[in-house]
């Protein structure tokens, strides 16, 4: 076993879903042509001035609301100078030392000392406002090339306390603050587009040491397999050069995926290497007692508080609640049809087993192959015995995709469910005489050839035959009580 320790912090940064950037009124879209959505602000030219978005303000405050932080009812933004190409102002308009919000914390689970798995809270330190540089590609043999449409697009910086202390854990961390942010619609969490992205700073230090390590920054990591990977490749990185006599350089990073290990990127910077400044251009930031309280009343449902409640309001399990969960329109699907139907745990079970794999998500948005209301008409269906849970199984897959009400199409197909007792009586009579061998023996106990006679009667009704009621008339027939 190591006589080291890992130490982990995170700094993830947020884009937020405002249609226009933090200072500007650009469109904040992803994805259109290179260059094509700037303008004098967010391309830094001369006598531009920033003007802060109120969406980005109240985008930020939910964060902090959901994280539990201590808001700053005044902040301050400032300038954080560096040079790279895709920063065109030569600065980013980000916060430093007077933040809007401080503090707080989020839960995350991990494997216990028993294997269980146990409840452990990190806190977090801060939660600021800043804008988002360019991005620069390199693909082009020396060449670079700069799209400067992601300049100036709003960002929640979330930092983090070094208190994360595994590669699985940091990866555990990112996916539970990735799933608060889109419940509360403020970030799509789409790591591919960058959207939500985290830099993770990583040192070691000998157990119960207090004083930790020299840490590294791992940079443009967009996946958290990748953040596991990549941390826990660095450690064991760090861990030789130290045993090995070695000093850790502090620096910044990148993931090689392809050949499994981090890279030198740079020497990291410290806080006096941006040489920060109060921005001229932008006054305090002032959030008002009854605004803040608008804000916190608007809050969408939390993910954990929304498990919780679909577990003892509609009385499923606690991992079909998670499963359920998400996605905050997956959530929202379930609910309505839970609410339509009436029994939760039905519906909870046709859309885990049928419908979840149909779902399609972009973003905070998805597409369903049938609707609420159709799910519901078709678990009532299977309520009053019209037709079968199998049958149930055909006519999702036949109205998948289209506005066709179910009673309509099992009416067409002529599916509807045999409940005429006497009907099946005769059916199972016939059925018990042809094959006189295996009723004996299902009479003299081998209880696995009741299964054999269910599926002869349903063969012969294709399927249509009351499954409950067949099971009783085999009884009867039978003499079996």
């Amino acid at each position: 076993m190591s006589e080291y320790e890992t130490v982990i912090g995170l700094e993830v940064h947020a884009q937020l879903l405002t249609h226009t950037k933090a200072f500007c009124a650009c469109p904040a879209t992803f994805g259109a042509a290179p260059n094509t959505q700037v303008c004098p602000t967010c391309l830094g030219l001369p006598g531009a001035l920033p003007v802060l978005s109120a969406r980005a303000v109240e985008f930020a405050v939910r964060t902090a609301l959901a994280l539990g932080c201590t808001l700053q009812k005044t902040s301050r933004f400032s300038r954080k100078n560096y040079f790279y190409p895709d920063l065109p102002k030569g600065y980013q308009i980000s916060q430093f030392d007077e933040p809007c919000s401080e503090g707080g914390a989020l839960s995350i689970e991990v494997p216990g000392a028993s294997g269980a798995r146990v409840e452990k809270v990190v806190r977090i330190t801060r939660v600021h406002m800043e804008e988002d540089a360019g991005k620069s590609s390199h693909a082009r043999g020396e060449d670079s090339i700069v799209d400067l449409n992601r300049s100036g697009v709003a960002l929640v910086e979330i930092v983090g306390e070094p208190e994360l202390s595994s590669g699985a854990e940091a990866a555990e961390y990112l996916r539970s603050l990735r799933e608060i942010l889109i419940f509360i619609g403020i970030n799509d969490g789409n790591l591919e587009e960058g959207s939500f992205r985290c830099d993770a700073n990583v040192s070691i230090r000998k157990k119960g040491a207090p004083q930790l390590g020299t840490r590294v920054e791992l940079k443009n990591i967009n996946s958290f397999r990748f953040v596991q990977k990549a941390i826990e490749y660095e450690a064991l990185r760090q861990q030789a050069i130290v045993e090995g006599g070695g000093r850790i350089e502090h620096e910044t990073r990148g993931w090689d995926e392809k050949a499994g290990r981090t890279f030198s990127m740079r020497s990291k910077e410290t806080a006096q290497d941006y040489r920060y400044f109060p921005e001229p251009d932008l006054p305090p930031l002032v959030l008002e007692d009854a605004w803040i309280e608008q804000v916190r009343q608007a809050m969408p449902e939390l993910p954990r508080a929304k498990r919780e409640r679909f577990v003892s309001q509609y009385e499923i399990t606690p991992y079909a609640a998670q499963v359920l969960t998400q996605h905050p329109q997956i959530a929202s699907f379930f609910e309505h049809c839970a609410r339509l139907h009436g029994d939760g745990a039905k519906a909870a079970n046709f859309v885990q087993s049928e419908i979840l794999g149909g779902i399609v998500t972009r973003g905070l948005e998805a597409d369903f192959p049938i609707s609420p209301a159709q799910l519901a008409e078709l678990l009532g269906l299977v309520d009053a015995a019209t037709i079968s849970g199998k049958q149930a199984k055909e006519v999702y897959a036949l109205i998948a995709g289209t506005p066709r009400a179910p009673a309509d199409v099992v009416r067409e197909r002529g599916m509807a469910q045999v409940s005429d007792a006497a009907a099946i009586d005769a059916i199972v009579a016939a059925i018990v005489l042809a094959n006189s061998r295996q009723a004996e023996a299902l009479r003299a106990g081998k209880a696995s050839l009741m299964g054999f006679f269910v599926g002869q009667v349903m063969k012969e009704t294709k399927g249509s035959a009351n499954p409950q009621m067949v099971n009783d008339a085999i009884k009867r027939a039978l003499g079996l009580g």
